[in-house]
């Protein structure tokens, strides 16, 4: 069977986004957040030496199936433009490396528990009495103070504790998860932004700094739309399947054959929907000129659009209702997302050789910067591909010494 990576533009390795140039990553994370914050940081320019285990190396290496090429697809989505050093640093040959390596970073980004990361002596207060100047970024479930700094997490615990699972699902229905791993994510962004905002303060001050992302910090944040309306209404929000919001008409339908979502976010909106229907006067009948008022009908509004809407099939309603400047939308599935002919345009999906070869899909980065969206400059990287090279350039250490430290299992290379 083909794979769909067959069909993805091809996009040759480049330059790439520069505007981190010059800048180096120590990269101690594993799994999706941490991964997901360095890559953001590589894709804009950035050098990340990602740190892993001799053997098996990042968790996610081994998150399958899929696999492809023997390689997990969870990993090679958050991994490209990393060079990876196998480095067993609970040993103090390779502890003495990797600190070795930090002297020569503005960045360490971990997500090692407070407890884990003193034991090891990679721990923030460590690494900043040698380096002052580095910007420590550090990726836990519930931070670095706090009866819960130890405290295990995942995305799941995460999207827990936060609220947005008790929010996400069909009314009177279980607590759902949303369809990816959103606080991974969102914690990873605001890793990424804070170490740049980090380096910008440097530029001037000097002095580096100890950044503490939560996992369950950012997806609360990530509720704060829902969580004011409560704080200053008294008002506790409930599941509804997306069929209910600030917003009156905010919502999927269906159609003849296919849903579609439909917003009509203002009062212009609104008059034009009833317009483009064929309907005008619903829009200016009492107690539906206002959202406000809208809201108390909801019910009676949706019965009516959805009569409306059963009529005709999905592509003939996107057509109008974007001639008439409505927001409307189909409900992609994956497969058809990717498929998705603006995107693909825009960079969003392409796939990228490796040096040995191998085609590899990526999801790009999603930012365009002067007109262009991103190149890759190398897909993620087999496990030490580059401990050899990086040890080398670096720290000095030739080959004689590398077969020492790989015998003792300090040391990986493929």
């Amino acid at each position: 069977m083909s794979m769909p990576v067959a069909t993805l533009p091809f996009r040759p390795a480049g330059q790439g986004f520069s505007l981190l140039q010059g800048v180096r990553v120590v990269d101690l994370t594993t799994s999706v957040a941490g991964p997901s914050a360095t890559m953001l940081l590589a894709d804009m320019g950035a050098e990340v030496l990602k740190i892993e285990r001799p053997s098996g190396g990042d968790d996610a290496r081994s998150w399958g199936p899929p696999f492809l090429d023997g390689e997990s697809l969870w990993f090679l989505s958050v991994n490209r433009n990393k060079k990876s050093i196998a480095l067993d640093y609970s040993q103090p040959e390779g502890l003495d490396i990797l600190h070795g390596l930090v002297g020569h970073a503005d960045i360490v980004v971990a997500n090692l528990s407070p407890r884990v990361a003193r034991k090891l002596k990679v721990d923030a207060e460590t690494l900043r009495q040698k380096y002052p100047g580095l910007i420590y970024v550090s990726i836990t479930g519930f931070g670095l103070t706090g009866e819960r700094a130890d405290w295990t997490c995942y995305d799941l615990i995460a999207e827990g504790y936060s609220g947005v699972m008790d929010l996400t699902g069909a009314a009177g229905g279980e607590p759902q998860k949303v369809g990816t791993p959103a606080a991974d994510m969102l914690a990873g962004q605001d890793a990424a932004f804070a170490a740049v905002a980090a380096l910008y303060a440097r530029k001037q001050t000097g002095e580096g700094h100890v950044i503490d992302i939560a996992l369950v910090d950012s997806m609360t944040r990530f509720l704060s739309c829902r969580i004011l309306p409560y704080l200053g209404s008294g008002q506790v929000p409930t599941r509804s399947g997306g069929k209910d919001s600030v917003i009156a008409i905010y919502q999927s339908f269906e159609t003849a054959d296919h849903p579609i979502t439909l917003g009509l976010g203002n009062d212009n909106i609104w008059q034009r929907f009833w317009a483009t229907v064929g309907q005008p006067d619903v829009a200016a009948a009492p107690g539906m000129t206002t959202n406000a008022e809208r809201r108390e009908r909801r019910a009676e509004i949706v019965d009516m659009i959805s009569a409306i809407l059963r009529e005709k099939p999905r592509s003939y309603w996107l057509e109008l209702l974007r001639d008439a400047r409505i927001p409307a939308g189909p409900i992609n599935s994956v497969d058809q997302l990717v498929d998705d002919e603006a995107l693909l345009e825009r960079g969003m999906f392409y796939r990228a050789e490796s040096a040995d070869g191998r085609m590899v899909p990526q999801v790009g980065t999603g930012i365009v910067l002067d007109g262009q969206s991103n190149s890759p400059r190398s897909t993620p990287p087999r496990l030490g591909e580059h401990t050899a090279s990086v040890l080398g350039e670096l720290l000095g250490i030739g080959e004689d010494e590398l077969q020492k430290l790989d015998q003792k299992s300090v040391t990986g290379r493929k």
